[in-house]
């Protein structure tokens, strides 16, 4: 059974950092598409970041430079490094398992797409 967890969240001042984690079990993560989703209050879930099972990365215009997405096989850990934070940041941020190999980035746009979620971690930025 597909199991994620997030951690790292927490309320930071705008230009700070924060590393989000999400631990996977029940499969192996780095065979897979990964997905970094937030949800700001009052609105929908979207698509952040990806990395695929080449290791190859994905992320939307609004965090792109920003975020850096990356995982540890060995740990079947991803993270979500976020520097730069600015108050449109703040979310709960989740990570999807998308038991594809390959990522794609009209997914960003598609949560219901995914089954396999973890709880979301809140990440709050004060300007």
């Amino acid at each position: 059974q597909v199991q994620l967890v997030e951690s790292g969240g927490g309320s930071v001042q705008a230009g700070g950092s924060l590393r989000l984690s999400c631990k996977a079990s029940g499969y192996t993560a780095s065979y897979y598409c990964t997905y970094w989703f937030r949800q700001a209050a009052g609105k929908g879930r979207e698509g952040v970041a990806a990395i695929d099972s080449d290791g190859r990365t994905y992320y939307s215009d609004s965090v792109k430079g920003r975020f850096t997405i990356s995982q540890d096989s060995a740990k079947n850990i991803l993270y979500l490094q976020m520097n730069n934070l600015k108050a449109e940041d703040s979310a709960m941020y989740y990570c999807a398992a998308d038991l594809d190999s390959l990522c794609y980035y009209y997914r960003f746009d598609r949560p219901e797409h995914f089954k396999n979620w973890g709880q979301g971690t809140q990440v709050t930025v004060s300007s």
